[in-house]
């Protein structure tokens, strides 16, 4: 059972390391904050292990680029922001759907709402076209990362 669990933690924390690192890959400045490829990492987590493990990996990837980008007034609404979206990417079967369009909505209209009270109106607005394409990216890339390790995973 503990090995188990050890494998577990390892797993979330190799896919964290890679979110965070996929963050790093394309960072994208603007107005209120960075676009970065962290979706992602979260996507391609939710997909393959589930809600949890998505609200895990996309809390921390995102509270973490977020310290090492020097944002920290961030971390801890991305913290909130990318764990709601991971959490509702891993909804699995008939759900999928539903839970890609309320991942989208959390983090879109989540940091808009957060660049009202931090930067105002004008901002928020400027934010959301790039965050919409930043989750739409992170959707298609995590898909097929997951597509792809799926098949290498039944070819073994």
């Amino acid at each position: 059972m503990q090995n188990k669990r050890i494998k577990k933690l390892t797993l979330l924390a190799i896919l964290t390391a890679l979110s965070v690192t996929f963050g790093f890959v394309a960072k994208i400045p603007t107005p209120t904050g960075l676009l970065t490829l962290v979706d992602a990492g979260i996507y391609f987590t939710a997909f393959y292990l589930g809600k949890k493990e998505g609200a895990i990996v996309g809390g921390l990837s995102a509270f973490l680029i977020d310290l090492l980008s020097s944002a920290p007034q961030w971390m801890f609404i991305s913290l909130f922001i990318h764990g709601a979206q991971g959490y509702f990417a891993g909804l699995k079967g008939g759900y999928r759907p539903l839970g890609l369009l309320l991942a989208t909505v959390v983090m879109v209209g989540g940091y808009a709402l957060s660049s009202v009270f931090m930067y105002g109106t004008g901002a928020s607005i400027a934010e959301l076209v790039p965050n919409f394409c930043q989750n739409g990216l992170g959707i298609v890339i995590g898909w097929l990362l997951y597509q792809a390790f799926k098949r290498v995973q039944s070819n073994k």
